[in-house]
């Protein structure tokens, strides 16, 4: 059933993640969405979705995504997310499965270069092109063959070479959120979470200058809604 890992790693009373509504048979659509969330959990890693039959395909990417074609990023597939999961920033609690804090670093639709997308996938070989507020351009996902002692295979982001491409590196350039302009450490100081462990995924050099200059650091809004949810179970 679709969504149902992401369902089973998660315990909804505790996690503001969204459970998702049913998957329905998805109406043709001209555009795709993706979104690429910086997630600061027990490693750093950008989680790049793309939108297709109804759920958020996954891939965990340790470096993020590069704008040089000569650069081949890791991507470890992970289970599907539902569409709602676009919306998501916030904290996921740290006891909680891929606790700690979550940034929408870019998003919004692609294309994809192939006729059949579902064969792409099982040949793991899928091209695609990428219109968002920070990724643009063409793109592939690559599946690699699994190395020795290794259970399953990985994938491999790669940029094409073509008008967007470059050697400098997106993810230091442009760290902030794409819906609220926040840093890590801003998302997890809004919204309850651990902020030394979140300011570990914010490039260095941006809170350098922000210890120099503290009015670089983006206020927190009166009254924000936080994004961590206490549990609805009663204490015992």
């Amino acid at each position: 059933m679709p969504l149902e890992e992401y369902r089973k790693k998660r315990r909804f009373d505790v996690t503001s993640e969204p459970e998702g509504r049913r998957v329905r048979a998805p109406r043709r659509r001209k555009k795709l969405a993706f979104v690429v969330q910086k997630h600061r959990a027990t490693a750093l890693h950008y989680d790049v979705r793309l939108e297709w039959n109804g759920v958020m395909l996954s891939w965990a990417v340790p470096r993020g995504p590069s704008y040089d074609p000569t650069v081949k990023r890791l991507a470890m597939k992970v289970e599907d997310h539902p569409m709602e999961y676009n919306k998501f920033e916030g904290i996921i609690p740290e006891a909680e499965y891929g606790g700690g804090t979550v940034m929408i670093w870019d998003k919004g639709t692609w294309t994809p270069e192939t006729p059949d997308v579902d064969a792409a996938l099982t040949k793991g070989d899928l091209k695609f092109s990428l219109d968002g507020q920070k990724l643009r351009g063409s793109w592939v996902l690559v599946r690699t063959r699994p190395r020795q002692g290794e259970s399953r295979a990985s994938w491999l982001l790669i940029k094409h070479r073509d008008e967007w491409a470059s050697t400098e590196d997106v993810t230091e350039l442009l760290p902030r959120s794409v819906i609220s302009n926040r840093l890590l450490v801003e998302i997890a100081r809004d919204e309850g979470g651990n902020v030394k462990k979140a300011a570990d995924g914010d490039p260095a050099a941006v809170l350098r200058k922000i210890l120099e200059n503290p009015d670089l650091l983006i206020p927190p809004k009166k009254g924000r809604r936080k994004s961590v949810w206490h549990s609805k179970k009663a204490m015992s």
